[in-house]
This record gives C-alpha cells, structure tokens and sequence, in this order.
C-alpha cells in the first residue's frame, strides 16, 4: 500500500509542477522501475477522485492529462494578471470553427464557406497561436495549403478529439440559419473572448 501512495504522489507532484499536459507515457518515465499503464490509469483516477471537491482538477486533454483550476475560480485568478489579453475577432473565431468542423480545408474552402474572402491576418493568428497548422497541399491545380487544427488546440479548448466539439451544422453555404455563430465550449482560455 506505501508504493502505491508513493507512486501517487509523485504523479501528483509531477502533473501539479508541469506546464504542459502529461501523457501517460511520460508518467511512465518518472519512475526507475516500470509501471505499468494500467496501474498509472488507475492512479490517475484516485488523484482525480481525491481533487473533485478541491479547487483544482484533473482533466485528460488531447496531449494527456493536466490540472485545472475549477471554473468558478477563473475571475479570481484573473485578476493577478489583469495585463490585457488577447482578443480574437469573430471572423477569426469563425475561421477557426470551418478549420476545426471541416477539415483538412483549404482557404479556398474557407472562403466558400464564410462567402467573403478570408482576411491573410486571420490564419496567421491561428497559426501563430497553434490552433492551426498546414498538414499538406491539395491535390489540384495549384496546390493549395491544406489547413487543420493541431492538438494544442483541442488542449486550449479542453478537447480530447475532435469528436467533442459541440454539434454545428456549417455547410457549403456556410452556417445554418437557426444560428449565427458557433457554439464553442464553456471552459474556454480567457484570452478568446471577444
């Protein structure tokens, strides 16, 4: 029963110092001996149980699992680093939304999509956040970049897959009617919020 406590703990400590989400492999490393996956699973779970009515919690994101602070806590915390964030405008959101819903998509797509052309600032803010990223060139006349969103964005978003993203309906024509923005998650990073 000591081991496992240790073991725990030094889970624990690893995900509560890290800066970045911690794939189980990487919890594998922490350790001389090998433990097992399953055992880490199992860990993980008793640290998650254990944090449930602290201010914090652990959360499995596309790059592994990592601590949160609770939602009712973010104004707070907001206020230590009352610096201006950054604000994303809803075209860039929208960019995003056809990129994350739709892809690999071209600017083309995009653009076909949203029914305007695509402003060259829009991508390049996504891309330079890590949202989004080129994963190829279409196969037609001319090659044009393929675009795709990247794990940091399903991070960032508290995504594990894709297959999380909340229901949207965005076709061809571009957004349906019976809404006029896409619903995102609500525990989204302050910073892109307009």
């Amino acid at each position: 029963m000591e081991q496992s406590l240790k073991l725990k703990n030094i889970i624990e400590v690893a995900l509560l110092t890290s800066g970045r989400p911690l794939a189980i492999d990487e919890l594998q490393k922490l350790f001389e001996e090998r433990v097992e996956r399953s055992t880490i699973r199992m860990l993980l779970d008793e640290i998650k149980s254990e944090w449930s009515k602290k201010t914090m919690e652990l959360v499995l994101v596309a790059n592994g699992y990592r601590f949160e602070a609770k939602v009712a806590f973010s104004d707070s915390l907001m206020r230590l680093t009352p610096e201006r964030a950054i604000k994303y405008s809803r075209s860039v959101m929208e960019v995003l939304a056809i990129i994350a819903y739709r892809q690999p998509v071209t600017r083309g797509d995009i653009e076909k999509i949203r029914g305007v052309s695509l402003n060259p600032n829009a991508l390049r803010q996504l891309i330079e956040r890590e949202w989004v990223e080129i994963i190829g060139q279409k196969e037609v006349p001319g090659r044009p970049s393929l675009y795709a969103t990247t794990k940091y964005f399903l991070d960032d978003f508290g995504l594990k897959e894709l297959g999380e993203l909340p229901d949207i309906n965005i076709s061809k024509e571009g957004f349906s009617n019976d809404i006029d923005t896409p619903k995102l998650p609500e525990n989204l990073p302050e910073d892109i919020n307009d």
